[in-house]
């Protein structure tokens, strides 16, 4: 049986992309989460700086979110990381080691076509609820 994770402040600004998803899904003691983009929580609109700002504010709204649904990112089984440009690995790495500094969980690094919005990168993961 699966649980939308009810997070308003979250939710609310993941629904201003107007986009059909939701942000975590608790299924079986796992959550899983969408492809989490660079939002600003406070004005609800994407942040379009540089890589590194756009990692550190989808790290941020991810470890945010887990907490929010009683999890962490020490929880975090499997993440997935989309970038716009493979050359945005060193970057994505130098934030993602501030986030993640022991026990790593599974990584794929997947560069892919640019999305229709303005922003560079998207991380989804799979944690223990």
């Amino acid at each position: 049986m699966k649980e939308i994770v009810n997070l308003p402040a979250l939710n609310a600004a993941l629904a201003t992309l107007n986009t059909p998803t939701s942000l975590l899904v608790r299924s079986q003691g796992m959550l899983y989460s969408c492809g989490i983009p660079p939002l600003d929580l406070e004005r609800k609109t994407l942040i379009e700086g540089d890589l590194t700002t756009q990692t550190e504010a989808v790290l941020s709204l991810m470890k945010a979110a887990l907490e929010g649904a009683g999890s962490s990112l020490e929880k975090v089984v499997k993440i997935t990381i989309y970038v716009t440009d493979t050359a945005h690995f060193g970057p994505v790495n130098e934030v993602y080691k501030r986030y993640f500094t022991s026990d790593y969980p599974v990584r794929s690094f997947v560069a892919v076509s640019p999305w229709p919005l303005p922003f560079d990168i998207e991380i989804d993961c799979i944690a223990e609820a």
